[in-house]
């Protein structure tokens, strides 16, 4: 299963001061420091972040009492808009997207249009796109069309898979420079899903730090340690709800920060599908919760040799569509006939 969240393809690029409002403009609305740094420590460092955070959650957050996060909202809701636009309005926005290279024409072609801020979901079995995700941190990184000047990547690894030399083969096919291309990968290894987690607050922190310098957010993969820390049908409920409030935070950040997210995840075998006769007796993993949270879904399949087959599988915006495109030392390229 390969999920992004937001552009992963595509880049919608604003100018640097509407990215984002500090979380500090609140201090000119009677909030104290000490208040937003609670806040920051637990990632939520913008004013939006505070529009996408639940009074409970916020009350959560240790020091902070009804009576102040009642006063924070107040504070935010003075700062933003009531969020409202017209179609025309957000028409415009949409026609402002940049786009970032995958290395595969036909690829970027049949699929770019589908890559807009929002999650994306490709389901995939064993070795079918999983070595696709070294081209992405280094093409994100070139500079592109309409003026798009490329950006830093975080890459999240959940099954130690990552491997840096793969990204050197890759920058010697885009003739750039290995160090500069692997300086500007920030990598981290999460070991449970609480880690996991965790590791978004700092994605978050990030972000804000330096906004608008990164571009792409890879998790790889977004199950792998959920099915670890929960087995059976007693912890389904509970994994469910944990890998939820996880893809809405990655949904956010992706809003909040306007950056590309990539989560891989695998296909398992579905007892059920000989009952429905499918074609392909396999579902991806994680469930509905990774359905519903998507808004664009691509089955993936490995074709003979190093080929690759992409399909729509659903999307609000693309018909049913496929795409060949091959694997190579140097990353994703067309098929060779």
């Amino acid at each position: 299963l390969l999920n992004m969240v937001s552009n992963t393809f595509c880049h919608v690029l604003y100018p640097q001061e509407s990215f984002f409002q500090d979380i500090d403009t609140l201090q000119k609305h009677g909030i104290n420091m000490a208040d937003l740094k609670k806040l920051k420590s637990v990632g939520i460092c913008t004013v939006k972040g505070i529009q996408m955070t639940t009074r409970r959650a916020l009350c959560n957050i240790k020091g902070l009492s009804e009576a102040k996060v009642d006063k924070i909202k107040e504070a935010a809701g003075k700062i933003l808009t009531n969020g409202f636009l017209t179609a025309f309005e957000y028409s415009a926005k949409r026609k402002q997207v940049f786009h970032i290279m995958t290395g595969s024409l036909e690829f970027e072609l049949r699929f770019a249009p589908t890559f807009f801020r929002n999650l994306q979901m490709f389901f995939h079995g064993f070795l079918s796109f999983s070595p696709c995700l070294c081209c992405s941190p280094v093409t994100a990184q070139l500079p592109g069309e309409d003026g798009y000047t490329g950006g830093k990547v975080i890459f999240i690894d959940t099954e130690n898979t990552f491997r840096p030399d793969r990204l050197k083969d890759i920058a010697d096919r885009f003739n750039v420079d290995h160090d500069a291309v692997l300086d500007n990968v920030l990598y981290a290894r999460a070991y449970t899903s609480e880690h996991q987690m965790e590791l978004l607050d700092f994605v978050a922190a990030k972000f804000h730090e330096e906004g608008g310098v990164f571009k792409l957010l890879i998790i790889d993969s977004i199950m792998a340690l959920f099915r670890v820390d929960f087995s059976g049908r007693g912890e389904l409920a509970e994994r469910q709800q944990k890998l939820a409030q996880m893809l809405s935070r990655l949904q956010k950040i992706s809003e909040e920060y306007n950056v590309a997210v990539f989560v891989t995840n695998q296909m398992t075998a579905d007892p059920g599908a000989g009952m429905t006769f499918q074609a392909d007796p396999k579902k991806p993993i994680g469930g509905h919760i990774l359905a519903h949270a998507s808004t664009t879904r691509i089955s993936l399949r490995k074709g003979r040799g190093e080929l690759r087959i992409a399909k729509i599988f659903d999307s609000p915006d693309m018909p049913e569509n496929e795409a060949t495109f091959a694997i190579t030392p140097g990353g994703i390229a067309d098929a060779k006939e």
